[in-house]
C-alpha cells in the first residue's frame, strides 16, 4: 500500500494522535460483528432484541446466554497486526488517545492502555438493579447451554441478575468515556478513524468534529463511508495492512512494532 508523503509528514510532525476504531478492526481476528453474529443458533433472533434493556427484562437466560458466547469467542480470538501497530503508534507519539466502540479486550491484549471504551465491555458485567461490577470467574467460559441460554449471575450486593456491561439499543454513552473523547477530539491534531462504518451515532460524529476543528483524519477502510467527505487522506484496504505499513515507514514508531 502507498502512502502520501504529506500523510507520513503529518504523523511524524502531530504532537496528540487520537486512534478511533470500530467493528471492522475485531473483525479482522475472526469477531463477528454485531449483526453477522446473528449466525448458526442464534439466526433466529432478532439483535436489537437481544441488545436491549427490554429483551433483557424479558428473558435474560436468552440475553446473558447470548452475550457469553459472543464473549467465549473473543477469548478465543487474537489481536491482528492492526492491533499491535495501534499500540506502536501510542509508544511513539508523545500524547496519544485512542477511543474505540469494540466491546472485546483485543486492544489491550495487544498492549495499548486504557482505551476510551464508549460502548462498554463484554468482561466488565455490572449489576442491572445497583450497577455494582461484578467479576467474572477466569479463563474461557463452557459453551452456554445448549448454545443458547444461561441465567445470569445475581449480585452479591442486591441478589438482583447481573447484566453484560455493554450499551444497548436505548441507552445513553456512559457520559464519563463520551466527555473524555470530546475532550480529546477537541485537542488532536491528527486522527485515525479505522474499521468503522460512521453510521453509530453519538460516536460517528467525533471525526467530523476532529476535521471540524482543523485535526488531519485519516479513514482506514475497505470500502466508502459517510466519513469519506471528512477525512483528508482515506486509505482502502485491510487495518491489518495499512497500520503496519504505515508504521514501518516512521520512525520512532517503527520501533516498537515487530
Amino acid at each position: 500500500m502507498e502512502f502520501p508523503d504529506e500523510l507520513l509528514a503529518a504523523l511524524r510532525d502531530a504532537r496528540h494522535i487520537e486512534v478511533f476504531t470500530g467493528a471492522g478492526v475485531s473483525a479482522e481476528s475472526g469477531i463477528p460483528t454485531f449483526r453477522d453474529a446473528l449466525t448458526g443458533l442464534w439466526e433466529n433472533y432478532d439483535a436489537a432484541t437481544l441488545a436491549s434493556p427490554e429483551g433483557f427484562a424479558a428473558d435474560p437466560a436468552l440475553v446473558w446466554g447470548w452475550y457469553e458466547w459472543r464473549r467465549m469467542r473473543v477469548l478465543q480470538a487474537q489481536p491482528n497486526p492492526a492491533h499491535y501497530a495501534i499500540a506502536a503508534l501510542a509508544a511513539g507519539c508523545a500524547r496519544f488517545t485512542l477511543i474505540t466502540q469494540n466491546v472485546d479486550d483485543l486492544h489491550e491484549r495487544a498492549g495499548s492502555a486504557d482505551p476510551i471504551r464508549l460502548h462498554g465491555s463484554l468482561h466488565r458485567p455490572r449489576c442491572s438493579a445497583c450497577e455494582a461490577p461484578y467479576r467474572l470467574p477466569p479463563g474461557i467460559p463452557d459453551e452456554p447451554e445448549g448454545g443458547r441460554r444461561l441465567d445470569p449471575p445475581r449480585c452479591g450486593h442486591c441478589g438482583a441478575p447481573v447484566r453484560p456491561g455493554v450499551v444497548w439499543f436505548g441507552e445513553n454513552l456512559p457520559q464519563t468515556a463520551w466527555e473524555a473523547a470530546l475532550q480529546a477530539t477537541e485537542a488532536c491534531d491528527l486522527m485515525f478513524s479505522i474499521g468503522t462504518s460512521a453510521l453509530v451515532w453519538p460516536a460517528a460524529q467525533l471525526p467530523a468534529l476532529a476535521a471540524q476543528r482543523g485535526a488531519v483524519v485519516v479513514q482506514v477502510n475497505p470500502g466508502e463511508t459517510s466519513l469519506d467527505g471528512y477525512a483528508h487522506y482515506n486509505l482502502r484496504g485491510a487495518a491489518g495492512v495499512a497500520m503496519p505499513g504505515l508504521i514501518r515507514r516512521l520512525t520512532p514508531y517503527r520501533e516498537n512494532f515487530p
